[in-house]
């Protein structure tokens, strides 16, 4: 009968129908949102830290740096072999020789491992400066993913064989390996949720055990002060009863030592406090 009354406020009236008023999501204070999803081909998940650097505009193209009639020709003139005045594709190609020379066993190596690593990394930062600017060229996408792939597999057969210039190719390139996990799980707010109320539950378990913690040390002084009297007190009784001691002089001397240690600490932690709030 007291189970049925109990019941009773929580009937609803007409429904016949017994609500609950506990653990609502209200009243949580795990809060989870989606996280954002990230294109493969965007430099947080390529592995590039560096963006391709801006246009060189006074330099003169690669094929005409050495030529002895610019050096002789007028201002106007050599404008029209610089960088800037002619197509993206000509920065690139300097781009990308600098790469190349960043990374290469000697000056003629252009199709060593490290090189091709350099060429790819340089193509990839081109295709990812056009994504920025129209990410709707579709040819644009599937070739810069195809090239990030390839040099994701390039980069595995370096650390898997020589992971000393596998560090190297990353030093030199400014890249960060970013391998594909091992295993693929979709991301869903009810695993997310476990994860978090597991973390939740773990912080709340550190907090209470340090307030123990604290409670416990901040008694410990006293708690050795009247163990070393319980102590003293039992041998001086077991002495004049006659009976076995128990309770050695050692004990003792080892007890009254750790009171000593832990009142002296608590006396230069004072010291130390106080300097700091004068």
């Amino acid at each position: 009968m007291n189970s049925l009354n109990s019941l009773r406020p929580l009937v609803k009236s007409g429904a016949g129908l017994i609500s609950r008023n506990y653990a609502f999501k209200s009243d949580l204070k795990i809060k989870w949102v989606r996280p954002e999803k990230i294109p493969c081909y965007k430099p947080a998940k390529s592995g590039d830290l560096v963006p391709l650097p801006a246009l060189k505009g006074g330099e003169l193209m690669k094929d005409f740096r050495q030529s002895n009639e610019l050096d002789s020709a007028d201002d106007s003139v050599k404008n029209l072999f610089t960088l800037e005045h002619n197509r993206r594709r000509e920065m690139l190609e300097v781009f990308k020789d600098e790469m190349v020379k960043r990374v290469q066993r000697h000056e003629l190596d252009y199709g060593s491992i490290e090189a091709k690593l350099g060429l790819m990394t340089a193509q990839i930062r081109s295709l990812q400066e056009v994504m920025e600017k129209f990410p709707r060229q579709s040819a644009a996408k599937v070739h810069l993913k195809e090239l990030i792939d390839k040099r994701k597999r390039f980069l595995r057969y370096l650390r898997r064989w020589d992971y000393r210039r596998f560090e190297y190719i990353l030093e030199k390139l400014d890249l960060v390996y970013k391998p594909y996990p091992a295993e693929f799980h979709w991301i869903t707010r009810k695993d997310s949720l476990r994860k978090l109320t597991d973390i939740h539950c773990d912080e709340i378990k550190t907090t209470r055990l340090q307030s123990y913690r604290q409670l416990l040390e901040s008694q410990q002084l006293d708690f050795l002060a009247k163990k070393l009297e319980n102590l003293q007190f039992i041998r001086k009784e077991q002495q004049e009863c006659k009976v076995p001691v128990t309770v050695t002089p050692e004990q003792i001397q080892a007890v009254k030592k750790q009171y000593e240690e832990l009142k002296e600490k608590r006396k230069v932690l004072e010291e130390k406090a106080a300097e700091e709030q004068d």
